[in-house]
């Protein structure tokens, strides 16, 4: 800091001296002109009067007083410069050799503190030689036994501050959830009746039969050769049913069969007349119920084609739960999720109405009808996230964006709410022997006992096998294990139960 200090005064003192040698030229050549003049004014004057030439040469000496006066004052000035910048220079020189001297000291108290810090290293290790030495164990060995003896120790304040922490979060994450989950719930608002998938057409008499099946069974081939199902005519009375795979086939032989009973001539080409009427008139109905999906979901920008193919999940019933509403519900849960999340609304609600698209082809293409839906959803030009959105939402592949993952849980949760799963008892009761099945295989547990419709287990273990902080332990591989081995609706609650019971009798 001083160097730079010093090097200023030095060049402001080089530039006074500068200062002042060209300021004496000037003056040099400023007294050669005037010299000059006084010599042509006295010349000039010569041939004049005495008194003239008298007043020029007093002219000239007191301009030459001027110079000398002014010659004085200047070197004046810079004799007082320099003696200013004399002492500043004694001044920094002081400094400087102050600095030195202080730079000096440190230097050797750094040294003094880097010695004295090698013989405590020094002291240190000889210490803990000599200790390892008195205790026949190394350092490791010390710091292992301290360690285990501070775990057990504070063994039953681990398992209660963990217990706290998980409660904590636990309650945290719960709560949050709830709101979430209720809140979307609410906001969607959808039907919960399930609709039946038996097709069955209902007659005026019996007689009806007859002249449904015709004669020679003319009117019933012709009728099941143009619709593509089959019509069994049995003993039942009053009814007749009407068997197929395609639901909107059958939806059309229903209606036209029930047109056909109402008119009352039956015939081959009446039969074929009705059926053709009854086709198109579905196809505008499949057109309307896709547009009316779209336009109560939101969802903008699908092609007319790909409205047509969701009006066709009108049809289709999946566990007891119609498709079509069933992929508006998904919409609305998923995006209400994502508001609640803060994550892109659009791509959820035209993937959860999406989701399910393949059902709607799946009779006619194989494979799963994820992979189906997505592979419809690429060819109509939609994004890669909503493509990837229905081809995961039933896990496989994984979801890889946040989107995926609520279009997913939209799509457990409208399955999961009552009334939508008619899940049969058998599927239900091997679920459930499953999971009891997975939580006896760990080592300690004595029995486990599925209940809540298998959203909770209790386990009970053995108490001199497995410790309170291993209970935790445990519970959380059983969840792991259950995240991984098995398929459940929803959340399962692990509750590992410890209990050991002292008895005495006095007499």
């Amino acid at each position: 800091m001083l160097i730079p200090i010093l090097v200023a005064v030095l060049g402001l003192a080089a530039g006074g001296v500068a200062g002042y040698y060209y300021r004496k030229k000037q003056i040099e050549a400023r007294n050669k002109d005037l010299a000059a003049k006084a010599e042509q004014m006295i010349a000039d004057a010569k041939g004049k009067s005495k008194e003239i030439v008298f007043e020029a040469r007093n002219e000239a000496f007191k301009i030459q007083d001027d110079i000398k006066n002014e010659e004085q004052r200047r070197q004046a000035q810079l004799n007082q410069i320099e003696e200013r910048l004399m002492k500043k220079e004694q001044v920094f020189d002081k400094k400087n050799e102050e600095v030195d001297k202080k730079k000096t000291d440190l230097d050797i108290k750094i040294t003094s503190i880097k010695k004295l810090r090698d013989e405590i290293e020094e002291i240190h290790n000889l210490q803990s030689q000599q200790l390892e030495r008195i205790a026949a164990m190394s350092k490791d060995e010390a710091k292992e036994i301290l360690l285990n003896k501070v775990e057990e120790e504070a063994k039953d304040d681990i398992v209660a501050q963990i217990k706290k922490v998980e409660t904590d979060l636990k309650e945290k994450a719960d709560e949050r959830a709830k709101w979430i989950l209720a809140d979307a719930i609410a906001r969607c608002a959808s039907e919960t009746t399930a609709e039946s998938t038996a097709t069955i057409v209902n007659l005026p008499n019996d007689e009806m039969k007859g002249r449904i099946i015709g004669r020679e069974g003319r009117n019933i081939n012709t009728f099941e050769q143009i619709t593509g199902v089959d019509v069994i005519v049995d003993d039942t009375p009053g009814s007749i049913v009407i068997s197929g795979f395609d639901l909107v086939r059958r939806y059309i032989a229903k209606v036209a069969l029930e047109r056909l009973i109402e008119d009352g001539r039956i015939h081959p080409a009446r039969i074929e007349e009705t059926v053709k009427k009854v086709k198109d008139e579905v196809n505008v109905l499949i057109k309307e119920l896709g547009e009316k999906a779209v336009l109560e979901t939101g969802v903008t920008g699908l092609h007319i084609n790909l409205i047509k193919i969701l009006g066709r999940l009108k049809f289709r019933v999946t566990h007891g739960q119609n498709a079509l509403k069933h992929s508006m519900e998904v919409s609305f849960l998923a995006s209400n999720l994502a508001a609640e999340l803060g994550v892109d609304e659009s791509i959820c609600k035209r993937a959860g109405l999406l989701h399910d698209i393949g059902k709607a082809v799946d009779h006619e293409i194989p494979g799963h009808h994820a992979k189906i839906g997505a592979d419809i959803a690429r060819k109509f030009g939609l994004s890669k996230e909503v493509v990837h959105a229905i081809e995961a939402h039933h896990g496989d592949p994984e979801p890889q964006t946040i989107e995926a993952q609520l279009v997913q849980a939209a799509n457990l949760i409208s399955n999961a709410r009552p009334g939508a799963n008619k899940e049969n008892l058998d599927t239900y009761i091997r679920r459930l022997k499953e999971l009891e099945n997975l939580c006896d295989s760990f080592e300690g547990v004595e029995k486990s006992f599925a209940i809540q419709a298998g959203t909770e287990v209790r386990i009970f273990v053995a108490p001199g096998k497995i410790d309170d902080l291993e209970a935790v332990k445990l519970s959380h591989e059983i969840a792991r294990k259950i995240e991984h081995d098995l398929q459940h609706p929803g959340p399962v609650k692990v509750h590992v139960i410890r209990e050991t019971q002292a008895e005495e009798y006095a007499t």
